[in-house]
């Protein structure tokens, strides 16, 4: 916690942001023990984060994340009070309306809010607490034994496990003291559902955005999912991970909150390999934790690569191929059914964002900062340090990245990880009808297989728009042509 006094014995304005919830929220619970009335507050600021505000799955969530949040709030005796502007103005306009004595907000280190809290810290002339629940450590305190920041997961990830003890979450407050009301906007008027056609019904299927939804998550994972994880979970097919993402992302639960949870169930059954399988479990918690710190320590890691050699890397330009690998037409039905997931539903499977992504950096030889931009308005997880390192491990340009000369086959990535296409299947059904010798590269089936499922190459399904071969050979040769700097960063 940080704090600084301030003057006044008004209101505290708790500030909600990307912690959307009231169990294990350390910023409520000081604005509810400080006996002061409290004035909760939402603000939808798309100017400060610049072109990083918010796409549009990720608007659509926080629509129904909000209105989640406000009925929760209604039962403890609270009103939510939504605003829309600038931070700052917003926060000193509130302040000016509730006659607030001092504002509570829990951490968030995206590098625009870091710029922005710290100047509000010492600018808004109340008292200002700020506490920490986004993450498991913080990133600015865990260091290498040199000092510095970490560079490598394996490490990161040893000394963060090795050396945390999370505190136990705190449980939601039963009431909360509210504030004299003062005007807020409607939620509606905000329109960050869909215009015109609703694209969103899969979305509306697939989730359930809010505090209640995360919390059914986790219970239904560690109940029917947990014990498959370790076997399953590179299967997209099964339905063996968590699926949490958005709802961390949102802060609708919080790394404290999964951590115990996971660690309590598998130790109370006293099954070595269900612990086993919640460490592996919790390992994929600690790789979001190794964004969060990557991007709080290399700011520029969304616009530029993380390894200067990659800076002279020669990418391609088209339109056609992009539009191809965004609408999942790329003729390779394992990527094809991962981006129609995606638009579907907001979501992928993790090793099918891997393959997806592959494709689109090495067959394609397209930026990934494209591929970001697309992820980052159609994932409703889309999370600002997990996707530009995550995208940067595939490229090859990233901290502990895969090499760029380790490039997925499409086809044998398939075949191992979707073996019984079930997954090909859902999202490709113009291909269900083939057999599972051929459904994973349908141009190689003979006329008559094809004829029997339906199937017309170039009507029915694209042809592949890239051959696998030529296009490693490309992305390899593109990868000597680039330029060794004296330095990188890694």
């Amino acid at each position: 916690m940080t704090a600084v006094s301030g003057v006044g014995e008004g209101p505290v304005i708790l500030w909600f942001r990307q912690d959307l919830r009231l169990a294990d929220n350390p910023a409520l619970a000081a604005a509810v023990e400080s006996g002061r009335p409290v004035l909760p507050l939402f603000i939808l600021d798309d100017e400060t984060p610049g072109r990083w505000a918010w796409g549009g799955a990720s608007r659509w969530w926080l629509h129904h994340s909000l209105a989640a949040l406000a009925g929760d709030l209604r039962k403890r005796g609270a009103t939510l009070v939504l605003r829309r502007g600038p931070a700052p103005t917003v926060l000193r306009n509130i302040i000016g309306d509730s006659r607030a004595g001092a504002v509570f907000w829990n951490r968030a280190y995206d590098p625009f809010a870091v710029a922005r809290d710290t100047a509000l810290k010492t600018d808004l002339g109340v008292e200002v607490q700020s506490f920490s629940a986004a993450l498991l450590h913080e990133p600015a305190r865990l260091r290498t034994k040199a000092g510095g920041p970490f560079k490598v997961f394996t490490p990161f990830w040893n000394t963060l496990r090795n050396g945390l003890n999370p505190p136990v979450p705190l449980r939601a407050p039963v009431k909360i003291r509210d504030a004299f009301p003062i005007a807020g906007d409607s939620l509606d008027s905000w329109k960050l559902l869909p215009a015109g056609p609703d694209w969103s019904g899969g979305l509306a299927a697939t989730w359930t955005p809010g505090e209640a939804g995360a919390r059914k998550r986790l219970h239904d994972f560690l109940k029917d999912g947990l014990a498959l994880y370790r076997d399953e979970r590179d299967q997209p097919a099964k339905p063996s991970t968590s699926r949490l993402s958005p709802h961390l992302h949102w802060g609708e639960i919080g790394p404290r909150q999964v951590w115990h949870a996971a660690l309590d169930h598998a130790r109370q059954s006293g099954d070595a390999p269900l612990e086993a399988a919640a460490w592996a479990f919790l390992r994929e918690v600690g790789w979001r934790e190794f964004s969060a710190h990557l991007l709080f320590h290399w700011p520029a890691l969304p616009e530029k690569p993380w390894r200067d050699s990659f800076t002279s890397f020669p990418w391609r330009d088209s339109a056609a191929d992009f539009a191809a690998w965004s609408r999942g037409r790329t003729g390779y039905p394992i990527v094809d059914a991962g981006m129609r997931e995606l638009w579907d539903t907001g979501w992928m499977h993790n090793r099918v964002r891997m393959v997806a992504a592959s494709f689109l950096v090495k067959h394609l030889l397209l930026p990934w900062q494209r591929g970001e931009a697309w992820f980052w308005d159609t994932l409703v997880d889309a999370d600002l340090a997990n996707n530009a390192a995550s995208w940067q491990w595939v490229a090859g340009s990233g901290a502990d990245a895969s090499p760029y000369f380790r490039i997925f086959n499409p086809v044998l990535q398939g075949e191992k990880f979707d073996s019984g296409g079930a997954y090909v299947r859902r999202w490709v059904p113009e291909l269900a009808a083939l057999p599972d010798k051929y459904l994973h590269r349908p141009w190689e089936a003979p006329a008559d297989v094809l004829a029997v499922a339906g199937v017309v190459l170039g009507r029915d399904y694209p042809a592949p728009i890239v051959d696998h071969a030529a296009a490693r050979q490309r992305a390899l040769a593109a990868l000597a042509a680039t330029k060794k700097p004296s330095e990188e960063q890694g």
